[in-house]
């Protein structure tokens, strides 16, 4: 699989595709509302089996090709539509299921600041993790190179509109957990530009 070196400036083409990310197509996808401006950044965690990593199953998962018996919990999964935009593996690798144009299956029953259908109006970022599992400095800093492109990419987005499902699915949703360092996508953090973000 190809692999995206963090520390390097991303760009997104005019089709909505993060050049440097290996490219796995989601049929679970569809178009935003029209004239919808794309305004908040959603992280999430994610690992299948639960806590395992390195595994081919949220590829899987997002492309619909869960058998069901890989795993004890996975035939509940077999049904699902889900997706992302975007997967930052533990070591960094950067993956892309949907263009950025598109509607990713990623966010489900949501609310912020008082829009629901958060799926409408944001981007889908995954992180293989878990909740209570430090995540990596390899996948920290491809987070930062992404985060920076998004805002240099879509005004409407801000540092304060970079949020965890637990905060539009409270409740129903903890992720990216409690060992995500929120530090980490602070302004001052992520001030400055990635390199270009136009095609």
């Amino acid at each position: 699989m190809t692999t995206t070196k963090t520390g390097t400036s991303l760009s997104i083409d005019g089709q909505g595709r993060v050049r440097e990310a290996y490219q796995i197509p989601s049929p679970n996808c569809d178009a935003r509302p029209t004239g919808e401006e794309i305004s908040l950044v959603v992280i999430h965690g994610i690992s299948l089996p639960e806590g395992e990593f390195g595994t081919p199953y949220i590829d899987h998962l997002f492309t619909n090709q869960i058998v069901g018996d890989e795993a004890p919990g996975f035939a509940q999964l077999k049904a699902l539509r889900v997706s992302a935009h975007l997967l930052i593996r533990r070591q960094g690798q950067l993956v892309q299921y949907v263009s950025l144009q598109q509607r990713a299956w990623h966010a489900g029953v949501s609310t912020f600041q008082g829009r629901e259908r958060c799926n409408d109006f944001s981007i889908g970022v995954e992180l293989e993790g878990a909740d209570t599992i430090p995540y990596t400095e390899l996948q920290y800093q491809q987070l930062e190179w992404v985060l920076k492109l998004l805002l240099l990419h879509y005004p409407q987005i801000t540092p304060a509109r970079i949020v965890g499902h637990c905060d539009i699915a409270p409740g129903r949703k903890s992720d990216p957990g409690v060992a995500f360092e929120w530090e980490r996508v602070t302004q001052q953090k992520l001030s400055g530009a990635a390199g270009s973000s136009r095609p």
